[in-house]
């Protein structure tokens, strides 16, 4: 059964913005592309231990790419999209509720 955490604020992240949260021994990174559409994934890139976070966020297709070795995963999805990285990170439900960040975990 998911639970419900508010993370953050929508002033705390910014569009084309990502964010490391620690929510039930869960690394989530929270990603905010225009406007009010945003997503959470896994924050460990499944290449290698690396926060996602981190990473460059591209908002024109929606992927955060790993800095250490370049894997881009889609925020919707969760799945890779570039080598090296092959398995998806976990996706979770994210949403705004008036101004706060709220994901499912």
């Amino acid at each position: 059964m998911s639970s419900r955490h508010v993370v953050c604020t929508r002033a705390d992240i910014g569009e084309c913005e990502a964010k490391r949260f620690e929510l039930n021994g869960h690394a989530v990174c929270v990603v905010r592309f225009e406007g009010d559409d945003i997503y959470a994934i896994g924050d460990t890139c499944s290449h290698a231990d690396i926060s996602l976070a981190e990473g460059e966020v591209l908002c024109e297709t929606r992927e955060i790419e790993c800095w250490k070795h370049g894997s881009a995963f889609s925020a919707e999805t969760g799945m890779p999209l570039t080598l090296p990285a092959t398995q998806p990170v976990p996706t979770y439900e994210a949403f705004f509720d008036g101004d706060d960040v709220v994901v499912m975990v």
